[in-house]
């Protein structure tokens, strides 16, 4: 995974540096994810690292089932495919984003929930962590049982957890001590 990271980093920055511009950003943004999808989809798996077909082919598949890719994006698939770097997408992506979303001044944060919150009620987490932070936030909320109650979120790797079982977990570290 680390080694992944590491390798996907010079191409998200690289993406990055071509998305420069009005609107790009998104753009790239929603190829990039379209690319990480068709990459990831288990079709590609038989393509990606198969010695008998080459970078050019699996770069043009690719692209054909993406979708809509211009010039840049093109080129930047091809780079992928010749230096065998396709399966490396989804961390692309991942890092590609952090850096959208660092440009936008935005901080992407997931909120676990033990039970589905309204609308209303991630609007006002959302509004809450805004204040906090002074950035606008891009929430991803799920839910998640274990949790028992309440809520966990993660920024970065900022953790604040309200949940039940964060509670228990902070009483046993306190009883064992």
């Amino acid at each position: 995974m680390a080694e992944s990271l590491t390798i996907a980093r010079p191409y998200a920055e690289a993406a990055f540096k071509l998305a420069q511009g009005p609107q790009a950003l998104a753009h790239w943004s929603d190829a990039l994810s379209r690319l990480a999808a068709v990459v990831a989809s288990p079709a590609a798996h038989g393509l990606l690292g198969n010695p008998r077909i080459k970078h050019e082919q699996v770069a043009q598949l690719v692209s054909e089932v993406a979708g809509n890719l211009s010039t840049d994006q093109l080129g930047f698939l091809r780079l992928l495919a010749e230096n065998e770097r396709l399966t490396v997408l989804p961390e692309i992506v991942g890092h590609f984003e952090r850096l959208k979303n660092d440009a936008d001044g935005v901080l992407d944060a997931r909120i676990d929930s033990a039970y589905p919150l309204t609308e209303q009620q991630s609007a006002e987490v959302v509004a809450t962590l805004e204040g906090k932070y002074g950035r606008k936030v891009k929430a991803t909320v799920s839910v998640v049982p274990e949790l028992i109650g309440g809520i966990s979120i993660r920024i970065g790797d900022e953790v604040l957890d309200t949940s039940v079982r964060g509670k228990l977990a902070q009483l046993a570290d306190a009883l064992m001590k």
